[in-house]
Protein backbone atom coordinates (compact mmCIF):
# COMPACT_ATOMS: atom_id res chain seq x y z
CA UNK A 1 0.00 0.00 0.00
CA UNK A 2 2.51 2.48 0.56
CA UNK A 3 4.43 1.93 -2.38
CA UNK A 4 0.90 2.51 -4.23
CA UNK A 5 0.84 5.94 -2.55
CA UNK A 6 4.58 6.89 -2.84
CA UNK A 7 4.06 5.96 -6.38
CA UNK A 8 1.38 8.22 -7.14
CA UNK A 9 2.53 10.97 -4.93
CA UNK A 10 0.27 10.82 -1.74
CA UNK A 11 1.91 11.49 1.88
CA UNK A 12 0.85 10.14 5.06
CA UNK A 13 -1.33 13.36 5.98
CA UNK A 14 -2.83 14.88 2.71
CA UNK A 15 -4.04 18.57 1.99
CA UNK A 16 -7.43 18.45 0.97
CA UNK A 17 -8.30 21.48 -0.90
CA UNK A 18 -6.42 22.17 -4.18
CA UNK A 19 -5.80 22.06 -7.26
CA UNK A 20 -3.48 19.57 -8.16
CA UNK A 21 -0.53 21.84 -8.58
CA UNK A 22 -1.13 24.28 -5.37
CA UNK A 23 -2.64 22.73 -2.45
CA UNK A 24 -3.71 24.55 1.05
CA UNK A 25 -3.12 24.43 4.43
CA UNK A 26 -6.54 23.19 5.35
CA UNK A 27 -8.69 23.70 8.44
CA UNK A 28 -10.63 21.46 9.10
CA UNK A 29 -10.64 17.67 10.66
CA UNK A 30 -8.45 14.81 9.25
CA UNK A 31 -10.31 12.17 7.44
CA UNK A 32 -9.04 8.43 7.71
CA UNK A 33 -9.77 6.51 4.45
CA UNK A 34 -10.10 2.78 5.51
CA UNK A 35 -10.01 -0.10 3.18
CA UNK A 36 -13.36 -2.38 3.27
CA UNK A 37 -10.57 -5.26 2.37
CA UNK A 38 -9.38 -5.83 6.46
CA UNK A 39 -9.83 -2.52 7.67
CA UNK A 40 -6.82 -1.08 7.28
CA UNK A 41 -6.10 2.78 6.75
CA UNK A 42 -5.37 3.73 3.00
CA UNK A 43 -4.76 7.09 3.85
CA UNK A 44 -4.94 10.81 5.98
CA UNK A 45 -6.53 13.78 4.53
CA UNK A 46 -6.94 16.88 6.24
CA UNK A 47 -10.31 18.40 5.45
CA UNK A 48 -11.14 21.67 3.91
CA UNK A 49 -13.01 24.14 6.27
CA UNK A 50 -15.71 27.01 4.96
CA UNK A 51 -13.17 29.27 4.45
CA UNK A 52 -10.74 26.78 2.35
CA UNK A 53 -13.68 26.24 0.13
CA UNK A 54 -14.44 29.82 -0.38
CA UNK A 55 -10.79 30.17 -1.56
CA UNK A 56 -10.79 27.22 -3.98
CA UNK A 57 -14.14 28.61 -5.59
CA UNK A 58 -12.75 32.13 -6.02
CA UNK A 59 -9.61 30.90 -7.70
CA UNK A 60 -12.42 28.68 -9.92
CA UNK A 61 -14.29 31.77 -11.01
CA UNK A 62 -10.92 33.77 -12.05
CA UNK A 63 -9.13 30.58 -13.58
CA UNK A 64 -12.63 30.33 -16.12
CA UNK A 65 -12.52 33.77 -17.58
CA UNK A 66 -9.05 33.24 -18.55
CA UNK A 67 -9.96 29.92 -19.48
CA UNK A 68 -12.94 30.08 -21.62
CA UNK A 69 -10.94 32.13 -24.07
CA UNK A 70 -8.55 29.27 -25.09
CA UNK A 71 -10.22 28.10 -28.36
CA UNK A 72 -11.40 24.29 -27.87
CA UNK A 73 -9.28 22.50 -29.89
CA UNK A 74 -6.13 23.89 -27.58
CA UNK A 75 -8.82 22.68 -24.60
CA UNK A 76 -9.42 19.26 -26.32
CA UNK A 77 -5.03 19.17 -26.35
CA UNK A 78 -5.14 19.77 -23.05
CA UNK A 79 -7.37 16.98 -22.03
CA UNK A 80 -5.33 14.69 -24.18
CA UNK A 81 -2.60 14.98 -21.91
CA UNK A 82 -4.47 14.29 -19.33
CA UNK A 83 -5.55 10.83 -20.67
CA UNK A 84 -2.18 10.00 -21.59
CA UNK A 85 -1.04 10.61 -18.09
CA UNK A 86 -3.60 8.63 -16.28
CA UNK A 87 -2.73 5.52 -19.20
CA UNK A 88 0.74 5.80 -17.64
CA UNK A 89 -0.29 5.38 -14.70
CA UNK A 90 -3.52 2.88 -15.21
CA UNK A 91 -2.22 -0.17 -12.62
CA UNK A 92 -1.47 2.29 -9.77
CA UNK A 93 -4.72 4.01 -9.89
CA UNK A 94 -6.16 0.52 -10.36
CA UNK A 95 -4.72 -1.05 -7.35
CA UNK A 96 -5.75 2.35 -5.48
CA UNK A 97 -8.82 1.96 -6.19
CA UNK A 98 -9.48 -1.38 -5.40
CA UNK A 99 -7.82 -0.87 -1.82
CA UNK A 100 -9.84 2.11 -0.97
CA UNK A 101 -13.19 0.40 -2.63
CA UNK A 102 -12.95 -3.08 -2.77
CA UNK A 103 -13.41 -3.43 -6.32
CA UNK A 104 -11.39 -6.76 -8.14
CA UNK A 105 -8.33 -5.63 -10.33
CA UNK A 106 -10.80 -6.26 -13.14
CA UNK A 107 -13.34 -3.56 -12.84
CA UNK A 108 -10.45 -0.88 -10.86
CA UNK A 109 -8.40 -0.97 -13.59
CA UNK A 110 -11.38 -0.93 -15.98
CA UNK A 111 -12.78 2.39 -14.07
CA UNK A 112 -9.68 3.55 -14.67
CA UNK A 113 -9.57 3.10 -18.54
CA UNK A 114 -13.39 4.79 -18.84
CA UNK A 115 -11.25 8.12 -17.57
CA UNK A 116 -8.96 7.16 -20.54
CA UNK A 117 -11.87 6.52 -23.05
CA UNK A 118 -13.92 9.98 -22.32
CA UNK A 119 -10.35 11.91 -22.34
CA UNK A 120 -10.48 10.53 -26.07
CA UNK A 121 -14.27 11.51 -26.80
CA UNK A 122 -13.50 15.09 -25.48
CA UNK A 123 -10.36 15.34 -27.23
CA UNK A 124 -12.71 14.82 -30.55
CA UNK A 125 -15.68 16.23 -29.25
CA UNK A 126 -13.64 19.74 -28.94
CA UNK A 127 -14.32 20.35 -32.61
CA UNK A 128 -17.54 19.74 -32.64
CA UNK A 129 -19.15 22.35 -30.29
CA UNK A 130 -21.84 22.60 -33.27
CA UNK A 131 -24.20 25.25 -33.50
CA UNK A 132 -26.95 25.45 -35.86
CA UNK A 133 -28.38 28.06 -38.85
CA UNK A 134 -31.75 28.79 -38.85
CA UNK A 135 -33.69 30.75 -41.61
CA UNK A 136 -35.03 33.97 -40.59
CA UNK A 137 -38.66 34.76 -41.47
CA UNK A 138 -37.07 38.79 -42.19
CA UNK A 139 -35.27 39.18 -45.28
CA UNK A 140 -31.99 40.02 -45.11
CA UNK A 141 -31.31 38.57 -41.65
CA UNK A 142 -29.15 35.75 -40.63
CA UNK A 143 -30.16 33.62 -37.30
CA UNK A 144 -28.29 31.49 -35.68
CA UNK A 145 -27.37 29.86 -32.68
CA UNK A 146 -24.32 29.20 -30.77
CA UNK A 147 -22.63 27.48 -27.39
CA UNK A 148 -20.81 29.65 -24.71
CA UNK A 149 -19.04 28.48 -21.68
CA UNK A 150 -21.27 28.27 -18.56
CA UNK A 151 -18.54 28.88 -15.64
CA UNK A 152 -16.85 26.74 -12.66
CA UNK A 153 -18.78 23.35 -12.38
CA UNK A 154 -19.01 21.60 -9.47
CA UNK A 155 -19.19 17.75 -9.49
CA UNK A 156 -20.25 15.38 -6.41
CA UNK A 157 -19.43 11.98 -6.83
CA UNK A 158 -20.45 8.51 -5.00
CA UNK A 159 -17.62 6.24 -3.30
CA UNK A 160 -18.58 3.32 -6.26
CA UNK A 161 -17.54 4.90 -9.51
CA UNK A 162 -15.14 8.40 -8.39
CA UNK A 163 -12.86 8.29 -11.18
CA UNK A 164 -15.45 7.63 -13.82
CA UNK A 165 -17.87 9.55 -12.70
CA UNK A 166 -15.69 12.59 -12.51
CA UNK A 167 -14.23 12.12 -15.58
CA UNK A 168 -17.19 12.18 -17.56
CA UNK A 169 -18.15 15.41 -16.02
CA UNK A 170 -14.74 17.03 -15.93
CA UNK A 171 -13.01 16.04 -19.09
CA UNK A 172 -16.64 17.16 -21.13
CA UNK A 173 -16.64 20.55 -18.57
CA UNK A 174 -13.08 21.14 -19.38
CA UNK A 175 -13.32 20.93 -23.26
CA UNK A 176 -16.61 23.47 -23.63
CA UNK A 177 -14.67 25.57 -21.16
CA UNK A 178 -15.67 24.99 -18.06
CA UNK A 179 -13.48 25.14 -15.02
CA UNK A 180 -14.26 22.38 -12.32
CA UNK A 181 -14.69 21.64 -8.88
CA UNK A 182 -14.48 18.42 -7.34
CA UNK A 183 -16.15 17.07 -4.67
CA UNK A 184 -16.01 13.40 -4.07
CA UNK A 185 -17.15 10.97 -1.34
CA UNK A 186 -15.10 10.66 2.14
CA UNK A 187 -15.14 6.73 0.86
CA UNK A 188 -13.11 7.53 -1.95
CA UNK A 189 -10.97 10.60 -1.23
CA UNK A 190 -7.40 9.25 -1.60
CA UNK A 191 -8.12 7.88 -4.80
CA UNK A 192 -9.25 11.60 -5.43
CA UNK A 193 -6.64 12.54 -4.82
CA UNK A 194 -4.53 10.46 -6.47
CA UNK A 195 -5.80 11.87 -10.26
CA UNK A 196 -4.86 15.07 -9.02
CA UNK A 197 -1.30 14.50 -8.42
CA UNK A 198 -1.09 12.06 -11.66
CA UNK A 199 -2.37 14.85 -13.56
CA UNK A 200 -1.07 17.57 -11.99
CA UNK A 201 2.23 17.83 -14.57
CA UNK A 202 -0.21 18.32 -17.41
CA UNK A 203 -1.56 21.38 -15.73
CA UNK A 204 2.00 22.30 -14.87
CA UNK A 205 3.43 21.87 -18.03
CA UNK A 206 1.03 24.02 -20.02
CA UNK A 207 1.58 26.85 -18.15
CA UNK A 208 -2.48 26.88 -17.95
CA UNK A 209 -4.23 29.43 -15.61
CA UNK A 210 -4.25 27.77 -11.86
CA UNK A 211 -7.99 26.81 -10.95
CA UNK A 212 -8.70 24.97 -13.54
CA UNK A 213 -9.02 21.59 -12.12
CA UNK A 214 -9.90 22.00 -8.20
CA UNK A 215 -10.67 18.98 -5.39
CA UNK A 216 -12.28 20.19 -2.08
CA UNK A 217 -12.18 16.79 0.33
CA UNK A 218 -14.69 17.87 3.32
CA UNK A 219 -17.97 17.47 5.33
CA UNK A 220 -21.53 18.04 3.97
CA UNK A 221 -22.01 20.78 6.43
CA UNK A 222 -19.28 22.82 5.94
CA UNK A 223 -18.21 22.13 2.16
CA UNK A 224 -21.17 19.86 0.65
CA UNK A 225 -24.12 22.85 1.76
CA UNK A 226 -21.15 25.76 0.32
CA UNK A 227 -21.20 23.86 -2.86
CA UNK A 228 -24.01 23.15 -3.70
CA UNK A 229 -25.77 27.02 -2.88
CA UNK A 230 -22.83 28.88 -4.54
CA UNK A 231 -24.56 31.17 -6.72
CA UNK A 232 -20.89 31.24 -8.92
CA UNK A 233 -21.23 27.38 -9.91
CA UNK A 234 -24.07 27.72 -12.61
CA UNK A 235 -24.48 24.09 -12.74
CA UNK A 236 -24.40 21.16 -10.27
CA UNK A 237 -23.70 17.36 -11.23
CA UNK A 238 -24.11 15.04 -8.34
CA UNK A 239 -24.26 11.25 -8.09
CA UNK A 240 -25.67 9.32 -5.30
CA UNK A 241 -28.76 8.64 -3.28
CA UNK A 242 -32.60 9.74 -4.51
CA UNK A 243 -32.58 11.79 -0.87
CA UNK A 244 -29.59 13.25 -1.99
CA UNK A 245 -29.97 14.05 -5.13
CA UNK A 246 -33.57 15.83 -3.71
CA UNK A 247 -31.86 18.13 -1.53
CA UNK A 248 -29.21 19.09 -4.16
CA UNK A 249 -31.58 19.73 -6.24
CA UNK A 250 -33.94 21.95 -4.41
CA UNK A 251 -31.34 23.90 -3.31
CA UNK A 252 -29.65 24.56 -6.51
CA UNK A 253 -32.85 25.61 -7.83
CA UNK A 254 -33.89 27.77 -5.21
CA UNK A 255 -30.95 30.19 -6.67
CA UNK A 256 -32.02 29.20 -10.01
CA UNK A 257 -29.01 27.44 -10.85
CA UNK A 258 -28.77 23.99 -12.92
CA UNK A 259 -28.39 20.60 -11.26
CA UNK A 260 -27.29 17.40 -13.48
CA UNK A 261 -28.25 14.32 -10.77
CA UNK A 262 -27.49 10.81 -11.50
CA UNK A 263 -29.55 8.92 -8.78
CA UNK A 264 -30.78 5.53 -7.64
CA UNK A 265 -31.42 2.61 -10.02
CA UNK A 266 -33.72 -0.35 -9.38
CA UNK A 267 -32.72 -2.33 -12.93
CA UNK A 268 -34.73 -5.16 -13.85
CA UNK A 269 -33.86 -7.71 -17.08
CA UNK A 270 -37.01 -9.38 -18.20
CA UNK A 271 -36.41 -13.25 -19.52
CA UNK A 272 -38.50 -14.17 -21.92
CA UNK A 273 -38.85 -17.88 -23.01
CA UNK A 274 -37.47 -17.48 -26.45
CA UNK A 275 -34.01 -16.17 -24.65
CA UNK A 276 -30.80 -17.65 -24.43
CA UNK A 277 -30.89 -18.59 -21.25
CA UNK A 278 -27.12 -19.39 -20.86
CA UNK A 279 -26.66 -16.33 -22.42
CA UNK A 280 -28.75 -15.11 -19.51
CA UNK A 281 -27.40 -16.36 -16.89
CA UNK A 282 -23.62 -14.92 -17.49
CA UNK A 283 -25.05 -11.36 -17.91
CA UNK A 284 -27.87 -11.45 -15.13
CA UNK A 285 -24.25 -12.95 -12.65
CA UNK A 286 -21.77 -10.15 -13.84
CA UNK A 287 -24.55 -7.06 -13.33
CA UNK A 288 -25.85 -8.30 -9.87
CA UNK A 289 -22.38 -9.92 -8.54
CA UNK A 290 -20.22 -7.19 -9.85
CA UNK A 291 -18.98 -4.81 -7.52
CA UNK A 292 -20.95 -6.64 -4.90
CA UNK A 293 -23.43 -4.97 -6.14
CA UNK A 294 -22.74 -1.46 -5.54
CA UNK A 295 -23.45 0.07 -8.99
CA UNK A 296 -26.41 2.55 -10.31
CA UNK A 297 -27.05 -0.04 -12.87
CA UNK A 298 -26.56 -3.44 -11.07
CA UNK A 299 -29.38 -5.25 -11.86
CA UNK A 300 -31.74 -5.31 -8.81
CA UNK A 301 -34.99 -7.27 -10.43
CA UNK A 302 -35.31 -10.66 -12.97
CA UNK A 303 -38.44 -10.90 -14.45
CA UNK A 304 -38.79 -14.25 -15.85
CA UNK A 305 -41.43 -16.22 -18.18
CA UNK A 306 -43.69 -18.56 -15.70
CA UNK A 307 -42.80 -21.85 -18.12
CA UNK A 308 -38.83 -21.51 -17.38
CA UNK A 309 -38.44 -19.60 -13.88
CA UNK A 310 -38.07 -22.80 -12.00
CA UNK A 311 -35.17 -23.92 -14.79
CA UNK A 312 -33.74 -20.64 -14.91
CA UNK A 313 -33.68 -19.54 -11.60
CA UNK A 314 -31.66 -23.28 -10.74
CA UNK A 315 -29.65 -22.22 -13.40
CA UNK A 316 -28.85 -18.81 -11.44
CA UNK A 317 -28.46 -20.09 -8.03
CA UNK A 318 -25.94 -22.83 -9.69
CA UNK A 319 -23.66 -20.02 -11.37
CA UNK A 320 -24.02 -17.92 -7.71
CA UNK A 321 -22.57 -21.42 -5.85
CA UNK A 322 -19.82 -20.62 -8.32
CA UNK A 323 -18.63 -16.50 -6.78
CA UNK A 324 -15.79 -16.28 -4.99
CA UNK A 325 -15.78 -13.79 -2.42
CA UNK A 326 -12.61 -12.43 -0.59
CA UNK A 327 -10.23 -10.18 -0.67
CA UNK A 328 -10.33 -8.51 -4.08
CA UNK A 329 -6.67 -8.18 -5.02
CA UNK A 330 -6.77 -11.85 -4.92
CA UNK A 331 -7.04 -13.07 -8.59
CA UNK A 332 -9.37 -15.78 -8.20
CA UNK A 333 -11.93 -13.59 -6.36
CA UNK A 334 -14.84 -12.46 -8.41
CA UNK A 335 -16.62 -10.33 -5.07
CA UNK A 336 -15.08 -8.29 -2.45
CA UNK A 337 -16.79 -6.61 0.29
CA UNK A 338 -19.39 -4.26 0.48
CA UNK A 339 -18.25 -0.41 1.38
CA UNK A 340 -18.75 -0.75 4.98
CA UNK A 341 -20.38 -2.16 7.97
CA UNK A 342 -23.42 0.16 7.41
CA UNK A 343 -23.95 -1.41 4.23
CA UNK A 344 -23.98 -5.06 5.94
CA UNK A 345 -26.46 -4.44 8.18
CA UNK A 346 -28.88 -2.36 5.26
CA UNK A 347 -28.84 -5.76 3.53
CA UNK A 348 -29.56 -7.74 6.41
CA UNK A 349 -32.45 -5.23 7.15
CA UNK A 350 -33.64 -4.75 3.53
CA UNK A 351 -34.00 -9.51 3.47
CA UNK A 352 -35.61 -9.18 6.79
CA UNK A 353 -38.28 -6.54 5.59
CA UNK A 354 -38.48 -9.26 2.69
CA UNK A 355 -39.49 -12.35 4.36
CA UNK A 356 -42.12 -9.97 6.73
CA UNK A 357 -43.47 -8.81 3.58
CA UNK A 358 -43.84 -12.65 1.90
CA UNK A 359 -41.12 -13.22 0.06
CA UNK A 360 -38.29 -15.59 0.54
CA UNK A 361 -35.02 -16.15 0.29
CA UNK A 362 -33.61 -18.83 -1.90
CA UNK A 363 -29.78 -18.39 -1.74
CA UNK A 364 -27.56 -16.45 -0.18
CA UNK A 365 -27.49 -13.37 1.97
CA UNK A 366 -25.52 -14.84 5.20
CA UNK A 367 -22.56 -12.03 6.49
CA UNK A 368 -19.46 -13.81 6.39
CA UNK A 369 -16.93 -14.76 9.37
CA UNK A 370 -13.77 -15.92 10.03
CA UNK A 371 -10.12 -14.50 9.02
CA UNK A 372 -10.44 -11.55 6.32
CA UNK A 373 -14.11 -11.92 6.64
CA UNK A 374 -13.86 -10.53 10.07
CA UNK A 375 -13.64 -7.26 8.76
CA UNK A 376 -17.55 -7.35 9.13
CA UNK A 377 -18.13 -6.30 5.44
CA UNK A 378 -17.97 -9.29 3.41
CA UNK A 379 -21.36 -11.41 2.63
CA UNK A 380 -22.90 -13.88 0.22
CA UNK A 381 -24.70 -12.67 -2.85
CA UNK A 382 -28.55 -12.89 -2.51
CA UNK A 383 -31.33 -14.42 -4.53
CA UNK A 384 -34.69 -14.13 -3.63
CA UNK A 385 -37.79 -14.78 -4.57
CA UNK A 386 -40.78 -11.67 -4.14
CA UNK A 387 -43.91 -9.76 -5.92
CA UNK A 388 -42.96 -7.07 -7.61
CA UNK A 389 -45.41 -4.67 -6.17
CA UNK A 390 -43.67 -5.49 -2.30
CA UNK A 391 -42.29 -2.39 -1.23
CA UNK A 392 -38.82 -3.78 -0.18
CA UNK A 393 -38.51 -4.56 -4.08
CA UNK A 394 -39.88 -0.97 -4.94
CA UNK A 395 -36.63 0.30 -3.38
CA UNK A 396 -33.19 0.38 -3.85
CA UNK A 397 -30.65 -1.34 -1.55
CA UNK A 398 -27.25 -1.19 -2.85
CA UNK A 399 -26.10 -4.66 -2.08
CA UNK A 400 -26.09 -7.87 -4.13
CA UNK A 401 -29.98 -8.81 -3.65
CA UNK A 402 -31.43 -10.18 -6.19
CA UNK A 403 -35.24 -10.36 -6.68
CA UNK A 404 -36.79 -13.01 -8.83
CA UNK A 405 -40.52 -12.32 -10.59
CA UNK A 406 -42.90 -14.20 -12.74
CA UNK A 407 -45.14 -13.26 -15.18
CA UNK A 408 -47.04 -14.58 -17.75
CA UNK A 409 -47.30 -12.15 -20.60
CA UNK A 410 -44.93 -9.48 -22.00
CA UNK A 411 -47.22 -6.68 -21.46
CA UNK A 412 -47.19 -8.09 -17.18
CA UNK A 413 -43.39 -7.93 -17.81
CA UNK A 414 -42.99 -4.11 -18.99
CA UNK A 415 -45.33 -3.12 -16.53
CA UNK A 416 -43.63 -4.33 -13.42
CA UNK A 417 -40.55 -3.49 -15.14
CA UNK A 418 -41.90 0.15 -15.50
CA UNK A 419 -43.70 -0.05 -12.06
CA UNK A 420 -41.01 1.49 -9.93
CA UNK A 421 -39.66 4.74 -8.74
CA UNK A 422 -36.25 4.83 -10.46
CA UNK A 423 -36.27 4.83 -14.37
CA UNK A 424 -32.09 4.48 -14.72
CA UNK A 425 -31.33 0.91 -16.64
CA UNK A 426 -33.15 -1.77 -18.15
CA UNK A 427 -32.51 -5.10 -20.78
CA UNK A 428 -34.49 -7.61 -21.95
CA UNK A 429 -33.17 -11.93 -23.27
CA UNK A 430 -35.18 -13.22 -25.90
CA UNK A 431 -34.42 -13.88 -29.44
CA UNK A 432 -37.89 -12.70 -30.96
CA UNK A 433 -37.77 -9.88 -32.83
CA UNK A 434 -40.89 -8.42 -32.39
CA UNK A 435 -40.49 -9.08 -28.26
CA UNK A 436 -37.35 -7.14 -28.10
CA UNK A 437 -39.00 -4.18 -30.68
CA UNK A 438 -41.95 -4.17 -27.99
CA UNK A 439 -39.40 -3.56 -25.49
CA UNK A 440 -37.85 -0.62 -26.96
CA UNK A 441 -41.21 1.10 -28.30
CA UNK A 442 -42.86 3.95 -27.12
CA UNK A 443 -45.12 1.37 -25.16
CA UNK A 444 -41.79 -0.63 -23.48
CA UNK A 445 -39.05 0.24 -21.16
CA UNK A 446 -39.22 3.87 -19.52
CA UNK A 447 -35.77 4.12 -18.54
CA UNK A 448 -32.89 5.97 -20.49
CA UNK A 449 -31.16 3.07 -20.78
CA UNK A 450 -33.02 0.00 -22.51
CA UNK A 451 -31.08 -2.86 -23.68
CA UNK A 452 -31.06 -6.23 -25.79
CA UNK A 453 -29.39 -9.77 -24.96
CA UNK A 454 -26.97 -7.63 -22.77
CA UNK A 455 -27.14 -6.69 -19.19
CA UNK A 456 -28.22 -3.36 -17.50
CA UNK A 457 -24.67 -2.24 -16.76
CA UNK A 458 -21.33 -2.09 -18.51
CA UNK A 459 -22.39 1.81 -20.38
CA UNK A 460 -20.15 3.03 -22.98
CA UNK A 461 -18.99 6.24 -22.93
CA UNK A 462 -20.12 7.64 -26.46
CA UNK A 463 -23.55 7.07 -25.33
CA UNK A 464 -25.73 9.55 -22.99
CA UNK A 465 -25.51 7.98 -19.72
CA UNK A 466 -28.56 8.91 -17.54
CA UNK A 467 -32.18 7.80 -16.58
CA UNK A 468 -35.70 9.11 -15.94
CA UNK A 469 -38.30 9.20 -12.95
CA UNK A 470 -36.36 9.54 -9.96
CA UNK A 471 -33.53 8.64 -11.27
CA UNK A 472 -32.91 12.43 -11.98
CA UNK A 473 -33.70 12.93 -15.46
CA UNK A 474 -29.71 13.87 -16.63
CA UNK A 475 -27.42 12.81 -18.83
CA UNK A 476 -23.84 12.24 -18.62
CA UNK A 477 -20.74 11.11 -21.04
CA UNK A 478 -21.45 10.84 -24.39
CA UNK A 479 -23.84 12.14 -27.47
CA UNK A 480 -24.67 15.81 -26.76
CA UNK A 481 -24.55 15.54 -23.11
CA UNK A 482 -21.54 18.34 -24.05
CA UNK A 483 -24.57 20.56 -23.61
CA UNK A 484 -25.40 20.37 -19.88
CA UNK A 485 -22.13 22.04 -19.42
CA UNK A 486 -22.39 25.21 -22.10
CA UNK A 487 -24.66 28.02 -22.28
CA UNK A 488 -27.08 28.62 -25.70
CA UNK A 489 -27.64 31.44 -27.01
CA UNK A 490 -29.69 32.70 -30.22
CA UNK A 491 -28.33 35.41 -32.49
CA UNK A 492 -29.63 37.44 -34.93
CA UNK A 493 -27.85 39.97 -37.63
CA UNK A 494 -29.71 42.38 -39.79
CA UNK A 495 -27.17 42.78 -42.80
CA UNK A 496 -30.19 45.58 -44.40
CA UNK A 497 -31.18 49.04 -44.03
CA UNK A 498 -34.30 47.87 -43.06
CA UNK A 499 -35.88 47.20 -39.25
CA UNK A 500 -38.66 44.66 -40.31
CA UNK A 501 -40.16 43.25 -36.97
CA UNK A 502 -41.01 39.49 -36.70
CA UNK A 503 -44.51 38.21 -37.42
CA UNK A 504 -45.46 41.07 -39.39
CA UNK A 505 -45.54 43.67 -36.55
CA UNK A 506 -45.83 47.04 -38.25
CA UNK A 507 -44.95 49.65 -35.54
CA UNK A 508 -45.74 52.94 -37.47
CA UNK A 509 -42.78 54.61 -37.63
CA UNK A 510 -40.87 55.70 -40.92
CA UNK A 511 -36.92 55.88 -41.40
CA UNK A 512 -35.44 59.39 -41.18
CA UNK A 513 -34.15 60.97 -44.59
CA UNK A 514 -30.85 60.28 -45.31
Amino acid sequence: MKDILNNLGLSELNSGAGTGTTWLECGGEILKSVSPIDGRIVGSVRQASAADYDKVAAGARAAFNEWRMVPAPKRGEIVRQIGEKVRAYKKELGALLSLEVAKIPAEAEGEVQEMIDICDFAVGQSRMLYGLSMHSERPKHRMYEQWHPLGPIGVVTAFNFPVAVWSWNAMIALVAGDTVIWKPSSKAAITALAIMMVISPVLQENDLPEGILNLVIGNRDEVGEQLISDSRLPLISATGSVAMGRHVGQVVASRLGKSLLELGGNNAVIVTARADLDLAVRAILFGAVGTAGQRCTTIRRVIVQKEVFSAFTEALIQAYRQVTIGNPLDEEVLMGPLIDRQAVADMQTALETLKRQGGSILYGGEVLSGGIYDAGTYVTPCICEARNDYPIVQEETFAPILYMIPYETLDEAIEYQNSVPQGLSSAIFTNDLLESEMFLSHMGSDCGIANVNIGTSGAEIGGAFGGEKDTGGGRESGSDAWKAYMRRQTCTTNWSREMPLAQGIEFGIKAADS
